[in-house]
């Protein structure tokens, strides 16, 4: 039996509020918000999740968006993985988003990503580094891994292909 994602005892937070950000879980309740802020940075979010992510198609529907927060709501009631939205601090613009899954790799605790709007862009390293200390300091995990980021797409890619 493998060690789970997260132990039992933790209580994974339904909401976060920092100085510059707001994080709800992502689901259904927050779609159109989301929606409006994952098109109007389309091209750019595009590799995302890695250069082969075709996410998010420029035909993407809202019913589709939809599905997909469904989907990371059931993650996250399961347990399986923690995906939230990003709003700003007046909670009334969807800024981006925070994916907290188990990582591929033996190597690392979990595996982040996450994404700001283009018009907000000027918070992306703010959006990092808070994300990178609530981790370490509110989550279970020691060794967090940003592929795209803290460690490069090529070598995230030869630490999973190692593993299979």
């Amino acid at each position: 039996m493998t060690n789970p994602f997260i132990p039992d005892t933790f209580d994974p937070p339904l909401y976060f509020d920092s100085a510059d950000f707001y994080f709800v879980v992502l689901e259904e309740q927050v779609a159109k918000f989301d929606f409006d802020a994952v098109m109007s940075s389309q091209q750019r979010l595009q590799g995302i999740f890695g250069p082969g992510s075709q996410w998010p198609k420029s035909d993407m529907t809202l019913d589709e968006n939809i599905e997909s927060l469904q989907v990371h709501k059931k993650e996250f009631e399961s347990r399986l993985a923690f995906a939230y939205s990003v709003f700003n601090e007046s909670k009334d613009k969807c800024l981006g988003s925070v994916y907290i899954d188990p990582s591929q790799s033996p190597s690392y605790d979990c595996e982040v990503y996450l994404w700001i709007r283009d018009d907000s862009i000027d918070l992306d390293k703010v959006l990092y580094e808070t994300v990178l200390i609530w981790l370490q300091e509110q989550w279970p995990f020691s060794r967090i891994a940003f592929p795209g980021r803290s460690i490069s797409w090529a070598c995230w890619a030869s630490e999973i292909k190692s593993v299979g």
